[in-house]
Formats: C-alpha cells, sequence, structure tokens
C-alpha cells in the first residue's frame, strides 16, 4: 500500500524566501528606516541642547528659516553644487583617461595599475594630512617655487580665497580619480574583442572605435559611477573639514559640512536636521531626475 506523502502547499513554497531575508531586512529598516524618521521628528523641533527651555515642537518654522532667513544655507548649497559638478566631472575625465591607459598591454601593467588604485585605499584623514604637509607654505611645493621664483615665501594656498578651491579639489581628485578608474576598467574588460577586431577589419581608426564602441558600452558604468560619486561629493565632510575647516570666510563650506558644525559646534539639533532633511529631499530630487535624462539601464540603440 502506497503511502501518501503531503507537499508543502504553494503558499508556504512563497512565502520561504520572505522568511529567510526577513531578519536582514528588519536589520535594514532598523539602521535605515529610524534614523531617517528621528531627523523628521527632530526637524519639526526646537531642539538646542544648550537651550532645553526653549525645546518643544516647533512646526515648519526651522524650514520657514531655512528658505526665507539663512544666507548660509544658500552659500553653502552653491559651493556644493559647484564642488560636486567640478569634481565629479574632473575625475569622470581623468579617471577615463586612466582606465583606458591600463586597460592597454604593456610591460609592468600590474604595477602601474596598483600605483593608479592605490590612492582609493587611503582614508581621507590622511588624505588631508599628505596635502596639508605638501600644501605647508614652509616644507611644501610652494616653498620650492618661490626658491624658482614662482610666487612668494609664506604663502599659503589654503587661506587664501582665490586658490583655497582649486587646492582642495586637486587633493580630492588624487583620491577620487581611482574609484572611477576602477569601475571602467572592470566594464572595458567585459567588452568583447571581436567588436575592435570588426570594426579594424571596417577601417575604423581608434577614435571611432572609442565614439561607437567603448563610450556606448561604458554608457550604464558611467552614468552609476558618476552618480554615486556625486552623492558622496555632495556628503563630502571629512576632506574639507580637515584640510580647511570650511574656510577661509566660509568658502569651501559644503552643505553637510554646515549641517555638522549647527549640530556639533552649534549644539542645534533640531535646525540641523531641517537642514539634513532639505538636503536628502534636494539629492533624492536630483538622483532621479538625473536617472530619467540619463535613461539608465534603457536601449543603448
Amino acid at each position: 500500500m502506497a503511502i501518501a506523502v503531503a507537499k508543502p502547499s504553494r503558499r508556504r513554497d512563497r512565502r520561504l524566501p520572505y522568511l529567510l531575508i526577513a531578519p536582514a531586512g528588519l536589520l535594514m529598516l532598523g539602521f535605515i528606516a529610524y534614523p531617517m524618521v528621528s531627523v523628521l521628528y527632530y526637524s519639526l523641533q526646537d531642539y538646542n541642547v544648550t537651550k532645553p527651555w526653549r525645546n518643544g515642537y516647533a512646526g515648519f518654522s526651522n524650514f520657514t528659516r531655512i528658505f526665507t532667513d539663512d544666507p548660509l544655507f544658500w552659500q553653502s548649497l552653491g559651493f556644493s553644487a559647484r564642488w560636486v559638478v567640478v569634481e565629479v566631472g574632473l575625475q569622470l575625465a581623468l579617471g577615463l583617461v586612466l582606465a583606458l591607459l591600463v586597460n592597454q598591454t604593456f610591460i609592468g601593467r600590474g604595477i602601474a595599475r596598483a600605483l593608479v588604485f592605490s590612492p582609493w585605499a587611503v582614508s581621507g584623514v590622511l588624505t588631508t594630512t599628505i596635502w596639508m604637509l605638501l600644501y605647508n607654505p614652509s616644507t611644501g611645493f610652494s616653498r620650492y617655487l618661490a626658491d624658482a621664483g614662482i610666487g612668494t615665501y609664506g604663502t599659503s594656498v589654503l587661506s587664501d580665497t582665490g586658490t583655497v578651491f582649486w587646492a582642495a579639489v586637486l587633493a580630492e581628485l588624487w583620491r577620487g580619480v581611482p574609484f572611477f578608474a576602477i569601475l571602467i576598467l572592470a566594464d572595458l574588460q567585459s567588452i568583447p574583442k571581436e567588436l575592435y577586431e570588426a570594426a579594424s577589419v571596417d577601417g575604423a581608426n581608434r577614435y571611432r572605435q572609442l565614439f561607437h564602441i567603448t563610450l556606448p558600452h561604458l554608457r550604464d558604468a558611467i552614468v552609476l559611477s558618476t552618480l554615486l560619486r556625486g552623492v558622496w561629493e555632495f556628503n563630502n565632510v571629512d576632506l574639507l573639514y580637515t584640510l580647511t575647516g570650511g574656510g577661509p570666510a566660509g568658502q569651501t563650506t559644503t552643505l553637510p559640512l554646515y549641517v555638522a558644525n549647527t549640530g556639533i559646534e552649534g549644539h542645534d539639533f533640531g535646525y540641523a536636521s531641517a537642514l539634513t532633511t532639505v538636503a536628502f529631499v534636494i539629492l533624492l530630487f536630483c538622483s532621479i531626475l538625473y536617472l530619467r535624462l540619463s535613461k539608465f539601464g534603457g536601449d543603448r540603440t
């Protein structure tokens, strides 16, 4: 007599994957959703630990203050936009050039790749330390330029409003270019060599191969890497905080750095939370718009 074996129901089969990922999902919810809800809650409060008698529900007064009575917000937002556009644009261009170079076959290619990618492994604070030594007016390269008759002794590029921006840009470029080089090189190696061989047979030179084969294939990688790097550069705090402190005269203060100064140094956590909420909405809007305009993941033809 055959014994019938009960099979699990389809409903149970459908539930099993969700049950397996539930612990990880709950942890992610706790680490992401809770801080977001907390920031939104405190953005509607007057919460300053140095003035507890003023704490309480403030409604949208913090947001009204941001848009109508805070010139530092607009100054930091403008600098953030300039910083992101310049940094991401230069990092992408230089990273693409480096990726194309180290993708070629030559003696010592492995060592060259290691040297190109090594700055990405350096932390922001250590990067700042290196460049502060380079920019030091007594021991850095400005002293040697002065010895050569270029500039004057004792000149600090970090204290001059005319040079501090590009000095910070150069330091961040050294750390950020390898990010693009790594991602682009990885995608370059997935392009079938047969495409280049067929193009060569048809008489296409290297420039035509670059614009008709390489760049179209790299489109999604470029879109994703520029989006990620744009978000990271917008949220850049460590390098600018330790290199310039947002100065001189607030010339290098990004919006996240302004948030950090407001919350940590000014102890005004309610207003800092409102600034964070505005920054989040700006980033979300720009990210969605960028993905829409770039048609990320769409047809490459």
